[in-house]
């Protein structure tokens, strides 16, 4: 696989707009250049730690810690609390995420776990069994939806409760 690809999903033809990319076109924290990439079929076990962006396509257990983007792809499988600034699931992620900035579940994602963030992106099909913590901080958008404290339960389709 071409590094030029990191950033897509399977079947697009152009590179994946920044996770954290507003209306305006402005984005404070984008996929940044790749520090590692653990591969389908590789399996980890431990702590994780990197300031730039990490993929993972296998298999992590332990706990990960980010100073900029994570990213799990389709056949990534994560059993792992989760802290960074971005974090993109496309694979399964079993544990709980705390992000600065946002998380986005692609249509493809499965997460069992509790989520912390000011900003969370849900496509349709993502499968989100916990629940969704969203504080207004440092660097969240400005809209008043995105700033209130809020407290939401979802049910496996992501629809709220």
């Amino acid at each position: 696989m071409a590094i030029s690809t990191f950033g897509r999903r399977k079947g697009d033809s152009a590179p994946a707009a920044s996770p954290t990319q507003s209306s305006k076109g402005n984005s404070s924290v984008g996929l940044g250049n790749l520090t590692a990439f653990i591969d389908q079929g590789s399996e980890f076990e431990g702590k994780l730690s990197f300031k730039d962006t990490v993929r993972i396509d296998g298999t992590f257990a332990g706990e990960i810690s980010s100073d900029n983007t994570l990213i799990v792809g389709e056949t990534g499988e994560i059993h792992a609390r989760i802290k960074s600034v971005c974090v993109v699931i496309s694979g399964l992620v079993e544990g709980d995420i705390v992000s600065s900035q946002q998380v986005v579940l692609h249509k493809t994602a499965v997460v069992n776990g509790d989520i912390d963030t000011p900003n969370i992106v849900i496509e349709e099909g993502a499968q989100l069994n916990g629940t969704i913590r969203m504080n207004g901080r440092a660097g969240s958008s400005s809209s008043a939806s995105n700033t209130e404290s809020k407290d939401s339960k979802t049910n496996s389709s992501g629809d709220a409760l």
